[in-house]
């Protein structure tokens, strides 16, 4: 475990809290509506209002989080999540259900919508010295990774107290509700150490809450876009999809092998720090990233489905590598006062540009002999490794610049001249 203040282990709880909330909501969410006796197109409107409405409210917060406080956005956003939370638990009206979902925080995925993970980005630095912060987001993803498992479990604890299906339904909505009411206290019980030191004059004009940042925040967002598109063709349910029109797999073997993928992805989350002590963040979030896209392309040649598994599992051994590295470097490059908006600039950037995806790679299946989502994944990825490590080789943050100037002093020194 990192060397971490008081602060950081807060954060660290209110992660987990969150996705262990978020791991309950998304499984029963959509049989909750069902049961309410809402239409399969007006669940999918909830859907996507929830996840759009994510998106805006993370771009609007975190551009003024720096500005106005992080720890009250982070309070405003638990108090919007617990009302959101007690709408869908009183009422069935499409229309209440709809503004909840866009204006609270309401994760039909069982992953991050709103403000909160950006925001905690922003404030995980602060908490630990600058080598040990690729530790911190290392650790801290593995604890929301398997709190969010613990929360998919959870949903069977009704069942096993012997309740009726729509008393658990109820029950779990309003632990959602209790579960913001927690991350409201804890968030009121950071100290102000976490919030953003003002070393810019208020007075600049902001792009999007960014200052001196903006330039490397637009490379960096640009090529998240790309790797974010190539993720929608090959998001769980696609290749699930895949598995059973190519090699006929049915539910049980689905199953266990994404549970296996899940679990060996989250405890690699560990192993990103050692890596990037050894080759630096920009070498670890490539060299990492690369073998796991070569799988990609390797996928489709599989000629049954127990290799076509081993492959799989393989891959979830280094796909996600690359996560913490990659959180801990956009942290490092940009000034403390401008880390919220960056965060929530290319958290958008990724969930925008992975939702649109979806929406072509049906077309790709076709002919599901061909793998062609893997393939355009596979390629499309590889594409935005290589531009990573073009683009950003010669951006080195503090840690990595022992006599020279690290990055985030030369781009504010620029930006001051």
């Amino acid at each position: 475990m990192p060397r971490l203040s008081r602060d950081g282990w807060l954060l660290f709880a209110t992660g987990s809290v969150r996705h262990f909330a978020y791991g309950f909501l998304s499984v029963i969410l959509g049989l909750y509506l069902a049961s309410q006796g809402l239409e399969v197109n007006a669940i999918g409107g909830i859907f996507t209002a929830a996840l759009a409405g994510g998106a805006v409210m993370t771009v609007v917060l975190t551009a003024v989080a720096d500005s106005v406080g992080r720890r009250r956005v982070l309070m405003l956003g638990a108090v919007l999540m617990a009302v959101a939370g007690a709408v869908f638990s009183l009422t069935n009206d499409l229309t209440l259900l709809i503004v909840a979902a866009i204006v609270g925080t309401i994760s039909p995925s069982g992953k991050e919508v709103g403000p909160f993970l950006s925001v905690e980005h922003a404030m995980l630095p602060q908490t630990t010295s600058d080598q040990r912060r690729t530790s911190v987001f290392a650790v801290y993803n593995t604890l929301s990774s398997f709190a969010g498992a613990l929360g998919s479990l959870a949903v069977g604890l009704p069942g096993l107290l012997g309740l009726e299906e729509m008393s658990g339904y109820r029950i779990l909505l309003w632990g959602y509700v209790a579960a913001a009411v927690v991350l409201l206290l804890v968030f009121s019980r950071l100290s102000r150490g976490i919030e953003a030191p003002a070393f810019v004059s208020r007075s600049r004009r902001d792009i999007f809450g960014l200052r001196s940042s903006h330039r490397t925040v637009a490379k960096l967002a640009g090529l998240i876009v790309i790797d974010g598109f190539s993720g929608g063709f090959i998001v769980q349910g696609l290749i699930s999809y895949w598995l059973y029109l190519r090699f006929g797999a049915d539910t049980s073997v689905l199953a266990a092998t994404f549970f296996g993928t899940n679990l060996l992805s989250g405890l690699t989350f560990l192993a990103a720090p050692a890596i990037a002590r050894r080759v630096g963040l920009v070498r670890a979030m490539v060299f990492t990233h690369l073998p796991s896209n070569i799988f990609l392309l390797v996928l489709p040649f599989m000629p049954n489905l127990e290799l076509a598994m081993a492959v799989l599992l393989a891959r979830s051994l280094l796909t996600l590598l690359d996560v913490p590295a990659r959180q801990s470097y956009i942290m490092a490059i940009v000034r403390p006062d401008e880390r919220s908006a960056t965060a929530g600039i290319t958290a958008v950037a990724r969930s925008a540009s992975t939702a649109i995806a979806p929406a072509f790679a049906g077309a790709t299946l076709a002919v599901p002999a061909l793998g062609l989502p893997f393939l355009i994944a596979g390629a499309l990825k590889i594409i935005y490794d290589v531009a990573i490590l073009v683009v950003f080789r010669d951006v080195r943050p503090p840690e990595e610049c022992p006599g020279a100037e690290p990055a985030i002093e030369r781009g504010h020194r620029r930006a001051t001249e």
